[in-house]
């Protein structure tokens, strides 16, 4: 196991970790301001899976990923309205609605795929490619860890610290906040609450999208029913692990961006060691960090408490 931190494999196992953790930090990044709302969006499976299959069919359909990227988005912010129908509107309960979703979208997606290809074998498409920084690409271990990445992981760097500064430093970010702690002050002052529980779910909707869809155009060529797995989950376990803030959810993420990096690296070594422990080992790192976090939570007052004016 020591090999595997020493030298080249080191290098790139640290390179696979902000990798995996890219569409990680884009997923966790909106549902943060969703969960930040009031509203437990546990879909984000689901939506990242409509992301990943509208990205494929579109990639491979015209050839640009771009494009690609921004339908699937688009797509998940329609999808985004189920939600906020069912939970707003008619105040089902959140948890259930969104185990629903992620049922619903399993289906759907793989009923997509299958009509897509239509019996022939599934086309395939160029993605996203690596774009180095000049000069900063070149430096021992950052250079290959960090700057040798896809464009998009730069931008996810910087998702991070928006959404704090939206969440923190702005006059909607407040009101966003409100709504997860208090709706009622926010009501009394002539504020919309639904309208604004509306828009986190969207804005989350767009933002696991926006995963789903750069995990299939930036390390795939091929939909493949499986190809979240599981990931959507992880995001809601970090958000928890992270206790509601930005920064410790992006530690969060990272830790579990190891521990996968680390399990196939290991597997790749032939280190002998089951390929299951490094899956649930997220899971184990997620209840130690939820053990030391138990007395001083950050969650929203009102999260997952449907709204009545009275």
């Amino acid at each position: 196991m020591l090999e595997l931190l020493q030298g080249p494999l080191l290098i790139s196992l640290l390179a696979a970790m902000v990798r995996i953790a890219t569409p990680l930090l884009f997923s966790a990044m909106g549902e943060l301001v969703t969960q930040r709302a009031g509203i437990w969006n546990i879909a984000v499976e689901g939506t990242m899976l409509i992301g990943a299959i509208v990205a494929y069919m579109v990639a491979s359909t015209t050839g640009s990923p771009w494009l690609a990227l921004a339908i699937a988005i688009l797509a998940c912010a329609a999808s985004s309205l189920i939600m906020s129908f069912v939970t707003i509107v008619l105040k089902a309960e959140q948890f259930v609605a969104g185990l629903a979703l992620n049922l619903l979208a399993s289906g759907v997606t793989l009923f997509w795929f299958q009509a897509y290809i239509g019996g022939r074998e599934a086309p395939t498409f160029i993605g996203f490619d690596q774009v180095p920084i000049p000069y900063l690409s070149d430096i021992p271990i950052l250079g290959p860890v960090l700057f040798s990445q896809r464009l998009l992981t730069y931008v996810s760097f910087l998702v991070p610290i928006l959404v704090w500064f939206f969440l923190y430093k702005t006059k909607y970010g407040l009101e966003v906040r409100c709504v997860g702690e208090n709706p009622k002050a926010l009501d009394v002052k002539g504020l919309h609450v639904g309208l604004r529980q509306c828009l986190a779910i969207m804005f989350g909707s767009m933002m696991s999208g926006f995963g789903g869809a750069f995990l299939m155009l930036g390390y795939s060529d091929k939909f493949v029913p499986d190809l979240i797995a599981g990931r959507g989950w992880l995001v809601v376990v970090a958000i928890i692990a992270g206790n509601w803030m930005p920064f410790r959810i992006v530690g969060a993420i990272f830790i579990f961006a190891f521990l996968e990096a680390l399990g196939i690296h290991a597997q790749v070594v032939g280190i002998p060691v089951p390929h299951q422990l490094f899956l649930v080992l997220p899971y184990v790192a997620s209840l130690v960090l939820l053990a030391g976090l138990r007395s001083r939570t950050h969650q929203p007052v009102a999260l997952g408490i449907p709204y009545n004016r009275e």
